[in-house]
């Protein structure tokens, strides 16, 4: 159990704190690209709360997506349905993410350094892998373009390393304009949400840095969940604990998704004509 579970004494768990928190970070109207799990919970979230105009963009080529559950992946039949349109996928990375109409790449990884690379290709040598993960996908290219990258995952000296195992996505490589100057033309990550808080990069630097934290968590605990000597803001901010209604909506959010997704489906096959 982290410092956030034991604070909250089973007032909400980790995950709810990181979504709403993520919620909280998109702005209505905005243009988000946006992957599965926690990105996904986060912007479903915020477009049912002060967000309804956001605008979801998944990988499969969904463009204004509403699902009334949490898709299972990209090739959600849910996303296809609830669509304003669906393009091809060369399309929405050319037309949409390349031509800079993406105002959030909303990303996970397995691991993550200190300047906000994200690996999520492999842990351990790439000929001789410890771990095969999912691989780059079209984050690599959401990193790279989108206007602003959010980023949310769990914080351990595992994930959060000196450095990546594998370079899949970039954030400010090393830092002190090197983003920039090798031509990028999004403006890398603005915060990390975390299960402890929320990181952001220093102005000069680009170098993360420990911006705010959730009530019950102390800047110990994320020191000793990174795996390097992590800087802390001087005006270090307490974020507020969720609100009541956003607990609703995110947890009835969940019930619907499991209720239909533990409904079988059933697929009816044509009985061959034996004349």
């Amino acid at each position: 159990m982290s410092g956030l579970e034991r604070a909250a004494a089973g007032a909400y768990t980790a995950d709810e704190m990181m979504t709403v928190t993520a919620a909280r970070q998109l702005s209505n109207g905005a243009v988000c690209f946006v992957g599965i799990g926690l990105p996904s919970a986060a912007c479903n979230l915020a477009r049912r709360t002060h967000a309804p105009e956001l605008v979801l963009i998944y990988e499969s080529g969904t463009v204004g997506a509403r699902p009334k559950v949490l898709p299972l992946s990209i090739g959600d039949g849910e996303l296809a349905d609830t669509a304003d349109c669906v393009v091809s996928l060369p399309e929405v990375f050319a037309h949409y993410l390349q031509r800079g109409r993406v105002d959030v790449g909303f990303l996970g990884a397995a691991q993550i350094d200190r300047y906000g690379n994200l690996n999520t290709t492999v842990i351990g040598s790439y000929s001789r892998a410890t771990v095969r993960l999912p691989g780059s996908g079209g984050a690599p290219e959401i990193a790279a373009h989108a206007r602003e990258v959010l980023v949310i995952m769990k914080q351990s000296p595992r994930s959060f390393v000196p450095r990546l195992d594998f370079l899949t996505s970039c954030g400010f490589l090393g830092g002190s304009g090197e983003r920039g100057r090798a031509g990028f033309p999004g403006h890398g990550p603005r915060a990390v949400i975390t299960d402890f808080g929320i990181l952001r990069p220093d102005a000069r630097t680009e170098e993360l840095e420990l911006a705010a934290l959730y009530p019950g968590v102390s800047v110990e605990n994320v020191l000793e969940a990174t795996g390097w000597p992590l800087a802390v803001a001087e005006e270090l901010e307490t974020l507020p604990p969720p609100e009541a209604e956003d607990l609703r909506i995110l947890r009835e959010l969940h019930a619907r998704t499991e209720a239909a997704h533990a409904t079988p489906v059933r697929i009816r096959l044509p009985v061959p004509d034996r004349h």
